[in-house]
């Protein structure tokens, strides 16, 4: 056998052990949901985060044991990478076999060489199949009765636990397909369609039933969330049919999904048309292929640069103490290289502040916290950048740029989604949306506390507003776990002395952590603080936090809903809305 056939050997013979144990462990999940365990659900997701570079790293040892020096040799790769092609192009999972080549090729290279010779760089950006395979989805005729159809598709999802109650269930969601769908689909009640993929998606305390409805012009998303109460049963929660609803639950904010996805492509394909607006690249990330995402957003932005013209500027807002934040206007993304020095009161070394961005990459993020994802020398056109841009980083961060001709390498740096920074947002915003922009600061506050992380830094600037009007936390170099701070009251001054003092008079310890002095984020915008005050002023306070720990420490997991709670549905059979259902059809 010679050293290609070998190579090309082992490399598949490493994916195929991964995507086997990727596989069961997702599978695991809904007996995790099933038995309401959520602490060990969250750490299943962890550890199947961790996996791809466990079996990257192992068959990079055996093909340096197997091949010796033939791995170091940029030519073997540049012969290798057809060899490879053809083994693969008619596999069903071609686009991830490409990636996990990509990834063993980087280790071996230490990350340093990006040639499309030698790997499946540029590739086909965006390529999905044509259609889904019907043995992922589920068909079913609307009929004459709404409510047949939906006992029958919750007859065919049922789990290992029983519905709380399902006649209620179905009279809420039969409700709401009156309500919602059958009025934009009125000629063509005979004719509509629900398709649902067959494998259910779960996430925290949720599972997904996820899917379409359509007729011969028109189409609506179709999502079921389904709740474990705790208690030995599970409930309808909701029914959701707009697409930008279906895209906040697939929010780069939010941990991946579990969802058994045999060919994840066609999975993705058949999102994609739900979700027409949603990147590729996310909706791999949304199903846990989290390393083929950072492929297709790759070759996106590689494309992108094809068909643009304009330079990168430093991202507007307040510019960092620890990160240094640039973008092109024309693409929805920003870049953030770490600093090269941080100006006090910053006490903190490259490597924290990349263990904080990694502990969030792995962490339940809860709706609130930016995806990120992380690249090592990657490389620019030089002439792209502004003047301004470039003089600011040879001033911040030069001992991370690299120039080789034409091009500007950046060593090491994060992606993230473009946001509006929330101080920005809130210079132009109306007294309603301050309102409702200040509701949901706080709610983001809260929410990232109950998934015991604190932000540290919770100034305004450090949150942003996504295009849904969410805000979302991204600046993580001051992140702990909750329960490691101490939340205490500012003592009282005991002479004149202590209270005319410019410093602290009392002893302040490296966790301790003063609500109180939350005040201070509002600094010039008393509108904002009015309206914060309004909704959350509890964050003042210590108890809150002190509560909030303790739930933690008990192992409580809180239900954090990724739609609006004004959404769910009634748990109660009394409901009025109720009076008339036999009226339906």
């Amino acid at each position: 056998m010679s050293n290609l056939e070998q190579a090309t050997g082992l490399i598949l013979t490493g994916f195929g052990r991964y995507f086997q144990c990727f596989q069961l462990m997702t599978q695991g999940a809904r007996g995790l949901f099933e038995k309401a365990q959520w602490v060990e659900a969250q750490e299943v997701s962890r550890q199947r985060i961790d996996l791809y570079k466990e079996i990257v790293v192992e068959i990079t040892e055996e093909l340096q044991q197997q091949l010796g020096t033939a791995c170091a040799d940029s030519q073997f790769w540049r012969t290798l990478k057809p060899v490879f092609r053809n083994h693969i192009e008619t596999l069903d999972n071609r686009e991830l076999l490409e990636t996990f080549y990509n990834s063993v090729c980087c280790y071996l290279f230490g990350h340093v060489r990006i040639d499309d010779k030698m790997m499946f760089v540029t590739g086909d950006a965006g390529t999905l199949p044509n259609q889904t395979d019907d043995s992922l989805v589920n068909h079913y005729s609307i009929g004459n009765s709404v409510r047949a159809l939906i006992y029958r598709i919750l007859a065919d999802y049922q789990l290992n636990i029983a519905m709380e109650d399902i006649e209620r269930d179905v009279r809420n969601i039969v409700l709401a397909i009156k309500e919602r769908v059958l009025p934009n689909m009125p000629a063509a009640r005979d004719g509509i369609t629900v398709e649902l993929l067959k494998s259910i998606f779960y996430r925290n305390k949720g599972a997904y039933l996820v899917g379409r409805i359509y007729s011969s012009d028109r189409q609506m998303p179709f999502v079921i969330p389904l709740i474990n109460n705790e208690r030995g049963a599970i409930y309808v929660d909701t029914s959701i049919f707009d697409a930008d609803d279906v895209s906040i639950i697939f929010s780069f904010t939010r941990s991946y999904f579990m969802v058994d996805t045999p060919i994840p492509g066609q999975i993705v394909a058949f999102l994609k048309q739900l979700m027409p607006n949603k990147e590729i690249s996310e909706l791999y990330n949304a199903i846990g292929q989290n390393k083929h995402g950072k492929t297709e957003f790759y070759r996106s932005f590689l494309e992108h640069l094809q068909h643009s013209d304009d330079q990168f500027i430093i991202a507007p807002g307040i510019k960092g103490m620890v990160m240094s934040v640039f973008t092109l206007p024309s693409y929805g993304i920003v870049f953030k290289i770490i600093k090269d020095r941080f100006d006090p009161p910053k006490e903190m070394s490259h490597e924290t502040v990349r263990e904080k961005y990694r502990l969030v990459s792995r962490h339940d993020r809860v709706g609130r916290m930016a995806d990120t994802q992380e690249f090592s020398h990657f490389r620019f056109p030089l002439q792209r950048f502004s003047k301004e841009l470039l003089d600011e980083l040879k001033t911040v961060a030069a001992s991370q740029l690299t120039f080789e001709g034409d091009e500007l390498v950046i060593r090491h740096l994060y992606t993230e989604r473009k946001m509006t920074p929330l101080n920005l947002y809130l210079n132009s915003a109306t007294d309603e949306q301050i309102e409702e922009a200040m509701d949901e600061y706080g709610n983001a506050i809260k929410q990232i506390a109950a998934a015991n992380i604190f932000p540290g830094d919770m100034l305004l600037k450090n949150f942003g507003v996504t295009r849904h009007g969410r805000v979302v936390f991204y600046d993580y170099d001051e992140i702990c776990f909750l329960t490691e701070c101490v939340f205490r009251e500012i003592p009282e001054p005991q002479t004149e002395e202590q209270e005319m003092a410019s410093t602290p008079w009392y002893t302040v310890g490296p966790f301790d952590v003063f609500p109180e002095e939350f005040r201070l984020f509002f600094t010039g915008n008393p509108k904002a603080k009015r309206a914060f005050e309004k909704y959350h002023s509890d964050l003042y306070h210590v108890d809150f936090w002190r509560q909030m720990q303790d739930h933690i420490s008990h192992g409580s997991v809180e239900d954090i809903f990724p739609y609006r709670r004004k959404k769910r549905f009634t748990r109660e059979l009394s409901s009025p809305r109720f009076d008339n259902i036999a009226a339906l059809p």
